[in-house]
């Protein structure tokens, strides 16, 4: 039996008696039906004719549980929308918890008209207001997590995925260093890391509701704006995402998270050379999950990264050199693989 099946079979039996010790009847035959298998290690399930809860397969050794349980207490308590927790089994990495329904904000957005999309938009927005002010004792993004998450772009996407080897005039460095001082730059608060389109749900109460918050930290004030207003899955024009991100800055102040002496130009500077740092991570990512975890379907959300990259190099001359190389050495590789169609 594969390793998975063993732990969906464990998962189920598990399951059910969770289920029973919350007062429900439940018949022997009864059986999980997986609804979601995302980026990580996680698995989701439903347990057939009871919709009201999800169980989570999180294999210990390469998912922390703990940690998203703890945070799910902590963000809660901010008053936003995230799973209740109903049962843990911390050893097996198994968990029972609330159910915030089947649409995520990428459904919605790919069909919604206008009116509605901004008014998604404009939840997350507030909600992400919120998730900033909360105080805790979180691992700070520090600069050699910064750096791990950039270095995924060479040795996977560059090395790995395109077998391009000779980066070293590229402009990469330099860029590093750029990203680096940016981030430091910036005031440091809660982060999610991962606030986008695929982690939202479209609830009819306090929308929306945020998932997938296991890895925050406490960083850059642009990170999680950008992860939102520049999503791998979802292209906002640059006018649109201006007018929010300066809405945004102006909330900061408000609420005593930035301060009043922090211009429209400068905010607008850390949320976009954060974006470039965060889309660096990004593709490496999706070439990680082609190649190590066989799920070739990211590959198709490239472009699009590549394409926010590039377009920042009209704006910051700092990004041209290595923006330069990438247009001459990596474009061509990307359309011969037929990632972007000629």
């Amino acid at each position: 039996m594969l390793e998975s099946d063993y732990r969906r079979e464990m998962l189920n039996e598990w399951a059910k008696h969770c289920l029973k010790d919350s007062g429900h009847t439940i018949p022997d035959n009864l059986k999980l039906e997986i609804i979601s298998g995302d980026a990580s290690f996680r698995r989701y399930f439903r347990m057939e004719s009871i919709p009201s809860y999800i169980f989570v397969d999180a294999p210990p050794e390469k998912e922390n549980c703990k940690q998203f349980v703890e945070l799910a207490k902590i963000i809660s308590r901010a008053g936003l929308n995230v799973p209740k927790i109903f049962a843990t089994d911390f050893k097996r990495g198994f968990l029972m918890i609330s159910d915030l329904g089947n649409i995520l904000y990428l459904d919605r957005l790919k069909e919604g008209t206008g009116g509605e999309i901004e008014k998604l938009y404009g939840d997350s927005l507030a909600a992400l207001l919120r998730l900033q002010q909360i105080k805790c004792d979180l691992p700070f993004f520090s600069q050699d997590l910064l750096l791990q998450e950039m270095n995924l772009f060479t040795e996977w996407f560059l090395e790995r995925e395109l077998n391009i080897s000779n980066y070293k005039e590229s402009g990469f460095k330099e860029v590093l260093e750029v990203m680096l001082a940016n981030a430091g730059e910036q005031p440091q608060l809660f982060v999610h890391r991962d606030y986008h389109c695929r982690n939202l749900m479209v609830t009819c109460e306090n929308n929306p509701g945020i998932i997938d918050f296991q890895d925050a930290v406490i960083g850059p004030v642009t990170y999680d704006l950008v992860s939102l207003l520049k999503d791998c899955y979802h292209r906002l024009s640059f006018e649109q995402v201006s007018i929010w991100v300066d809405l945004h800055r102006k909330r900061l102040i408000s609420v005593g998270c930035l301060d009043k002496t922090i211009s429209k130009e400068t905010f607008l500077r850390w949320f976009e050379i954060m974006g470039f740092q965060r889309h660096l991570k990004c593709v490496g990512i999706f070439s990680r999950l082609h190649l190590r975890d066989s799920k070739e379907r990211y590959l198709a959300d490239i472009p699009l990264v590549i394409k926010y990259m590039l377009e920042a190099k009209e704006r910051y001359h700092e990004l041209q050199k290595f923006c330069g190389w990438i247009e001459e050495e990596v474009m061509p590789k990307l359309k011969a693989r037929r990632f972007i169609r000629p």
